[in-house]
């Protein structure tokens, strides 16, 4: 008989932290950091934590819509057997389709608590291995050339390894704000680009190829997800690789890219996978595709970060990663987890389990939910 640990309650808990300032993309600016910390407690004392940060313009979820589903989730999984992830996670598809985002948060608490049970941290649970330096880029936000241009050379001298740049409102403008930016770092340090779906399919190409001289290391969604038909296009025309993040939610839209050759990368994001159990499916698809990956973020706390980062030593074929976010909060409610070392450099502790959690101050002062 396999090992149970039974589920006794579930804490679902608002998160919401103010940003340093704006983040900007072409999908919107946000101000706040709103996420949903779900906490699942059992009988054998084993608490798991998970994040997540829903973003209404990409997996059409909100801190709102997640509180409510949530606790459909947590009110069929009391009493029940948490160290059975797959069962769990059919739980939550056999409620309610898609709503990806809260799934993933209640995925990485039984992770956590699975790998607390298993003594071994949770990359190690999952067959990772921390062999590689994670290192994550830091990111500029659309707007004014000359502000992007002054905020790029910013994070090159605060020593981070890369330069993520937002883009996608006009073309020919994104041309000159990448031209102003690669004038400002020099040719020293990689750019990497995302147009959040921001192009038309003609204008992505043309923008592309204007790029071509400023030595763009890949561009992440420059098309409308739901033209990924259209991709294959856009990735024949263009001297610049091409990332699929929207556009790559879960293992399916994995598998039809693929059969597609829509894409040269990946960008797996477990609130758009559904978590670790199913981003462990994409992670999979594209090595049987000879394919790299980036693990990427949306705006969540280190607790959520230190999932990523777990995650991210699953595969040596994940090779960028994208946690810069939770360096953009005022304030950090998380103890223990991933530590932010010198230029980007990311430290991932031994402790067993996701070796997170948020400080008991912050869940006495959050808005919850009981089950």
């Amino acid at each position: 008989m396999p090992q149970k640990i039974i589920i006794q309650q579930i804490e679902i808990y608002k998160l919401f932290i103010p940003l340093k300032e704006p983040f900007v993309t072409s999908l919107g600016s946000e101000d706040e950091a709103a996420s949903i910390v779900v906490v699942i407690r059992t009988d054998q004392g084993i608490s798991g934590f998970g994040e997540c940060s829903p973003y209404l313009p990409v997996n059409g979820e909100s801190v709102d819509t997640c509180f409510i589903v949530g606790q459909y989730f947590a009110k069929v999984f009391k009493g029940k057997n948490a160290l059975d992830i797959e069962e769990r996670i059919a739980d939550m598809d056999n409620i309610i389709y898609a709503n990806s985002s809260i799934k993933s948060a209640f995925d990485i608490a039984l992770y956590d608590i699975a790998s607390q049970h298993a003594g071994v941290p949770l990359y190690k649970f999952i067959g990772g291995k921390n062999n590689k330096t994670i290192v994550t880029d830091y990111t500029v936000s659309i707007g004014d050339p000359d502000k992007m241009a002054a905020d790029a050379v910013k994070i090159k001298n605060e020593g981070y390894p890369a330069i993520k740049v937002k883009l996608g409102k006009d073309g020919k403008t994104d041309v000159q704000r990448m031209k102003q930016i690669r004038k400002a770092v020099g040719y020293d340090i990689p750019l990497r680009i995302d147009a959040n779906q921001g192009w038309k399919v003609k204008e992505a190409i043309d923008t592309l190829n204007a790029l071509e001289e400023l030595g763009i290391q890949y561009c992440e969604e420059p098309i409308a997800r739901w033209k990924f038909m259209k991709l294959p296009k856009v990735r024949d025309n263009s001297p610049i690789p091409i990332m699929a993040d929207e556009s790559c939610g879960d293992h399916h839209d994995a598998e039809r890219l693929i059969e597609l050759e829509a894409c040269d990368y990946f960008n797996i994001k477990l609130g758009k996978s559904g978590g670790i159990f199913n981003g462990l499916k994409i992670a999979r698809l594209a090595e049987g595709a000879g394919m790299q990956m980036q693990v990427g973020a949306m705006l969540e706390s280190r607790l959520g970060m230190s999932a990523f980062a777990h995650f991210s030593l699953c595969s040596p074929l994940i090779e960028h990663f994208d946690f810069d976010t939770a360096l953009m909060f005022r304030e950090d409610p998380v103890s223990g987890g991933i530590i932010y070392q010198k230029n980007g450099v990311i430290h991932i502790t031994e402790t067993p389990g996701l070796g997170a959690t948020i400080d008991s101050s912050w869940l006495k002062k959050m808005e919850k939910a009981v089950i």
